[in-house]
């Protein structure tokens, strides 16, 4: 599997044919598929509608290339930024006509100047990244094996990968899984995670499911939303550990234990 996602928030803009600032858009974009964004119209149709005046009718275009994807500027005097939400202040400044230009960031925010206080921006996520297996040494690319799961071990989602996978790798039970709040409180000392909220949690639990892991979720049946939430929770942590994708040595990667159960765990290592 490779491909995007792309993300239009509520109220940012629209779909093709559907209200201005309606609804939120989810597009999935396999290789060589195209999205273009702009105002739009009939004679000039496209994918993501942005309801901004300063805005062309046909802004740009995302173009898939098997892992990652392109970026067209169609303006003739916008440039457009593609940041990356955790590259600590990372990003692209695409200038005005470039076309294709190749976009590495796994998480992108796409960001369009306006004639208003704030700026447009929707999401675009690249999930197939393609990592070297990490025994795969001074081995030609194209010989090379890679790994089944890709996973960025710097990125925010493993943080929470490693999180929900705590318990077990520390105790050796089957433990129930940390719930939501419980993950927020566990990452709140690491440098990176002390303005993590609930919804960014399960934002990532998400995106670890469907796009990293694949994994399909539970049935729904007669089960409520907080069963499948935690049903999910619980496939995601047996298939992260049945597979080695979290080991103990990523523990490292989680802020010290704190409180009594951190000095009995400490002490008896």
């Amino acid at each position: 599997m490779s491909g995007v996602v792309v993300h239009l928030p509520r109220g940012t803009g629209g779909a093709d044919g559907g209200e201005p600032g309606g609804d939120a858009v989810t597009l999935r974009l396999g290789p060589g598929e195209v999205a273009r964004f702009g105002r739009g119209s009939a004679a000039v149709p496209v994918e993501l509608v942005l309801d901004d005046p300063a805005i062309s009718r046909l802004a740009g275009e995302i173009r898939v290339t098997q892992d990652h994807w392109q970026l067209t500027n169609y303006s003739a005097g916008h440039s457009y930024l593609v940041e990356n939400p955790e590259g600590a202040g990372e990003y692209l400044r695409i200038p005005p006509r470039r076309v294709g230009a190749p976009i590495p960031f796994e998480f992108s925010r796409v960001v369009l100047p306006t004639r208003g206080d704030a700026t447009v921006s929707f999401q675009v996520f690249a999930p197939d990244h393609v990592f070297l297996d990490p025994e795969a040494t001074d081995v030609p690319w194209g010989n090379s094996t890679v790994t089944a799961y890709s996973l960025d071990e710097t990125a925010t989602y493993f943080l929470v990968l490693v999180a929900l996978c705590e318990p077990r790798l520390r105790d050796q039970s089957r433990v129930a899984v940390p719930t939501t709040p419980q993950i927020v409180e566990r990452l709140r000392g690491h440098v990176t995670c002390g303005t993590l909220t609930a919804r960014a949690v399960s934002s990532h639990i998400d995106y670890l499911a469907e796009e990293k892991l694949r994994i399909a979720g539970p049935a729904t049946g007669e089960s409520g939303k907080g069963d499948r939430r935690n049903g999910k929770r619980e496939e995601i942590v047996g298939l992260a550990l049945r597979f080695g994708l979290v080991r103990e040595e990523h523990l490292a990667l989680l802020p010290p234990l704190t409180g009594a159960g951190g000095r009995e765990r400490q002490g008896a290592s």
